[in-house]
């Protein structure tokens, strides 16, 4: 049996609604990306935790099966499934409960292929909706995003999950944001009119060791630059404020939502304890690491195809979930730490597993 990560065994061993998921079937898709892999490999940790007291299995959808193989432990709880919930599917596997974090997030898609972005979050939602519908499941989480808010404005930092602001569907960069939104419509209209235990979770900011470190985004990007051992090369002024939320404690919201969220709601999941701007966030993590001689240079001019956010200020406010009895507790100084540190530790693991290969 695989060994468990520290991260997937602290959510594991948080104190949620467990006894739910026993006897049960829990389906995470988008489970080869960062937060659907968390999800599943936190799931697979609580079912080793339980010692067959919880018993449940794990179905993960992907859509690259080599690339999910290099995310998911083997695991006799787990089954893989290769599916495209971009595409219609004319059969989606039965399961009780259903995690839906299937999305481009990255802003370097937005450009390049928006409607591959939107199509998980609207077909791929009202596909699993209507499966949930027809099965009578006994839950369903829409995986959504804080981009959902728009531009509000600066007396609505940090935001409720009732204040919206400014969205131009016309510009091709709100394919996500406004994808997230629809899908957001219909898991409400579902639990209206058809009774899915449809909830939702708006993530914020979150980081952790299973970052693609090509995804784009700014703190990505920072955390390659320290790996690599290089100097941090800001491509903005760096004034931009965000709130970043450490994996585990992201992880931890999206199982509470689900096990204990209204039906029809959304929840915040983010830690404004965390919020920092762009350019204090690169100062951090160079001084985390004096002994690499790193430092910050000056701005230069972005030449990919990432889509910068409009947005200056972004940061939730979490009292909704904090009803629900959650809270953060992984500051920044500890989680880019964690991170760092786990992307080289996997880094190492894969060296080793390709010598191996190539000596067997």
């Amino acid at each position: 049996m695989p060994s468990l990560s520290t991260d997937s065994l602290e959510i594991a061993q948080t104190n949620l609604e467990w006894s739910l998921l026993q006897g049960s079937i829990v389906m995470v898709t988008g489970a080869g990306g960062f937060i659907g892999s968390a999800l599943v490999e936190a799931l697979l940790a609580r079912h080793e935790l339980s010692a067959g007291k919880e018993p449940f299995r794990v179905i993960a959808v992907v859509r690259d099966g080599v690339r999910a193989k290099k995310r998911l432990s083997d695991h006799t709880g787990l089954e893989v499934v290769v599916q495209d919930l971009g595409r219609y599917s004319p059969s989606l596997p039965f399961a009780d409960y259903v995690i839906h974090a299937a999305s481009q997030a990255s802003p370097r898609f937005y450009g390049i292929d928006p409607v591959g972005t939107m199509l998980p979050n609207v077909l791929g939602t009202q596909q699993l909706l209507e499966s949930c519908h027809l099965t009578n499941a006994k839950g369903f989480l829409f995986v959504s995003s804080g981009e959902v808010y728009g531009q509000v404005s600066p007396s609505q930092v940090p935001t409720r999950e009732n204040e919206y602001g400014y969205l131009d569907p016309t510009h091709v960069r709100s394919c996500y944001a406004e994808s997230k939104r629809c899908a957001e419509t219909l898991c409400v209209s579902y639990a209206k009119q058809h009774g899915v235990n449809a909830r939702i979770a708006r993530p914020f900011h979150t980081y952790g060791p299973g970052i693609d470190l090509f995804d784009g985004r700014v703190y990505a990007d920072f955390v390659s630059d320290i790996v690599a051992g290089r100097n941090i090369v800001m491509k903005s002024d760096g004034l931009a404020r965000r709130a970043f939320c450490y994996v585990t404690d992201a992880v931890r919201g999206l199982l509470t939502v689900l096990l204990a969220g209204e039906p029809g709601e959304a929840y915040n999941v983010g830690n404004p304890q965390a919020e920092v701007s762009v350019i204090e966030l690169a100062h951090l993590l160079v001084q985390l690491f004096p002994e690499r001689g790193l430092t910050v240079e000056a701005k230069a001019h972005r030449t990919d195809s990432y889509m910068p956010s409009p947005i200056v200020r972004n940061s939730p406010n979490i009292d909704k979930l904090g009803r629900l009895g959650w809270t953060p507790v992984v500051d920044l100084k500890e989680g880019f730490t964690r991170t760092v540190r786990g992307v080289e530790a996997r880094a190492v693991e894969e060296n080793e597993q390709m010598k191996g290969a190539s000596c067997s």
